[in-house]
Order: structure tokens, then sequence, then C-alpha cells
């Protein structure tokens, strides 16, 4: 019985062994089975390309409405007392100003206030004394002012404006003034506009001078206004002009007397914006002066349309309000800009197309 049972015991370890054996055997096969762990790559990424570019700043030319590189505007107006007698014509730099004021003068005839912002050319010319109007055209500008002298009174005046005064036969306009050996005199004084700003880089840009749009087709006038072919003016019997709309140039362009008004370069000006505005003129001892602080009618031409406005000036130092007939502020068109301050004993015409 002894070694019956002896024997049955071992039976039962060896079953019981070999169970473990198995169940070993079977652990390892399936370590054996697993897939060996990766190896990290080093290898780059690859890289995303959007494709997409951050488009540079910009920013709007004050006194244009275009739009130019941010920081490229970052400095003064130069406004000049222009001479428009026929001997000084072809003048010099007038194809680049951002604005041009016309007025009457003695004898009938007319000076420009010329101001350029946006484009400085080398030279510009030839400038004349100024008037008594003239402290209300420049001062909301700031920037500088050149002129050759005046009626002691009117340069005083000019003075107190915020404007820099440069003035021919002044010490500090000894090297951007010269009188050019092309032209008679009293008509031949240019000022090296260039190197003048140079000097004065501490000047600020001006301020914004009217509303505009972001193109030609949705200035107020394009949209609005009466279609029209052409504009015609007088300042007085010596005095008149027009303004014709060319659409291939998308611009009115210029004529005085009876003839086109053309620059150095033989190219007919042109304007992208016309503004026609009504003035009282009062005699400043024989001297016209066009009165600016107030309000009155006025026509605003852009984009081969004319709409009527109101015109308004608070102050000195205030730019020039355009309304229409709605209460809207009228938009010029983003270009250059024409401003014939007609005299109420003038007249002024609007031709519609053919």
């Amino acid at each position: 019985m002894a070694v019956g049972h002896t024997s049955a015991r071992t039976r039962a370890r060896t079953r019981s062994l070999l169970v473990v054996t198995l169940a070993v055997g079977l652990v390892l096969s399936t370590a054996g089975c697993a897939p060996e762990k990766s190896t990290p790559s080093h290898a780059p990424s690859p890289s995303f390309s959007s494709g997409y570019h951050t488009p540079p700043a910009t920013a709007i030319a004050p006194l244009r409405g275009t739009t130019v590189p941010a920081g490229s505007l970052d400095h003064a107006s130069i406004a000049a007392k222009i001479d428009n007698h026929p001997a000084a014509r072809p003048q010099v730099g007038l194809e680049s100003t951002d604005i041009v004021y016309q007025e009457l003068v003695e004898g009938g005839l007319t000076r420009y206030v010329a101001v350029w912002q946006s484009t400085i050319p080398d030279l510009l010319g030839p400038v004349r004394s100024i008037r008594p109007m003239d402290p209300d055209i420049v001062s909301p500008l700031g920037g500088i002012i050149c002129y050759s002298g005046g009626q002691q009174r009117f340069v005083d005046l000019m003075r107190k404006t915020p404007v820099y005064n440069a003035i021919h036969g002044q010490p500090d306009t000894a090297s951007t003034f010269f009188r050019t050996p092309t032209r008679a005199a009293p008509h031949n004084v240019l000022v090296k506009a260039k190197e003048l700003l140079a000097q004065h880089a501490s000047i600020p840009a001006p301020a914004q001078q009217f509303a505009f749009s972001l193109d030609v087709p949705s200035s107020t006038a394009a949209k609005d206004g009466a279609r029209t072919a052409a504009i015609n003016y007088a300042f007085s019997g010596v005095t008149n002009g027009s303004w014709t709309w060319d659409a291939a140039k998308g611009a009115f362009l210029r004529s005085q007397g009876s003839g086109p008004d053309l620059d150095g370069a033989g190219a007919q000006l042109s304007a992208t914006n016309v503004v026609v505005i009504r003035v009282t003129v009062t005699d400043d001892h024989d001297v016209p002066k066009t009165n600016l602080i107030g309000s009155g009618e006025a026509w605003i031409s852009s984009g081969g349309g004319t709409v009527h406005a109101t015109w308004s000036k608070a102050s000195a130092t205030d730019p020039i309000r355009l309304i229409d007939g709605t209460g809207a502020t009228v938009r010029l068109a983003a270009g250059n800009t024409w401003i014939e301050l007609v005299p109420s004993a003038g007249s002024v015409s609007f031709v519609a197309p053919a």
C-alpha cells in the first residue's frame, strides 16, 4: 500500500511539472513573437509652407489719398507761390503736385499756391511774392512755404502761421533758391526742393485735407454726379480756362486761354479732381483778397462726373470741408487735385457729353 501511494504521488508531481513546463514554454514562445522596439529616427520632419506671405504695411498719402508704403511719406509738404504769368510758363514741377490752388491777383491775372508731398521734384518754380489769402490756404498744411517776398504786412501774416517760411534772398535759403539764366526776371526764381526738404527733416507730415474714396469709380462725383465733358471758368476778362474730361487717361486735361496748358516736357497738365469754389474777393489796398473763412457754393468733378456741394472753412488752420446736397462729406478720387478759387464776379459752367 505504501509503494502504491508513493507511485501515485510521483505521477501527480510529474503531471504538475509538465503543466508548468508547457506554460513557461508558451510564455517564452509568445515573447519571442513580440515585435522589436523601433529605434527613434533623428531625420528631420518634413516642413509645411502655406504659401501665404504677410503683405507690407501701407499708409494713405495725406494729400492724394493713394496707398503708399508705410513710412514713405513721413515728411513735410512744400507749398510755393507759383507764377502764372505767360512769361513764367511752362512752370517747373507742376506736373507732380498733390494740390494746386488758383487765385486772382492784380490786373485780372492769377497765381498758384502749389503743394508737393507725395512726390518732391528736384526743382520747382518760378516762385513769386505772396498775397493776403495765402496764409489761410497753407496754414492747415503746416510744412514749408516758398515765396520771393511781398508786402511786409503780408509777410508778417505769413510768418505768424504754423508754417516754415522759406523766402528768397534770406540767409537760410541762399543754397536752395536761385535765379535761372534761362528765363527773364522776375519770372526766374527756382527752388531746389529736395535739398530744402532735407534741411527741415524734423517738420512733420501734413494732416489729411480731404476725404478720399479708394478709387475713382467710388468717388462721390463719379458715382452720383452729372456726366461732364468739360468745365469752363473765367477769373476775369483776362484769365479764363477749361478742363476737358479724357476717359482714356481717366483725368481732366487743363487748358488756359485758347490752348493746352503744358508742363516742361510738353505734356498737358491734368487732374484727377477739379474742385471749383465760388468766393468773394475784396480789395486790400489795391490787392485782391480771396476770402476763405466762411462758406459758399462748390462743384467737385471726378471720374467724368460733377456733383454740386457747399464748401466751408471755419478758421485759418482748418481745412476746407466739402458737403453734398444730402449733407454727406464729398469723397474725392485718390489722386491729384486742382482747386479753382473762382470769384463771384467770374463765371463757371459745365458741359455735358454730346
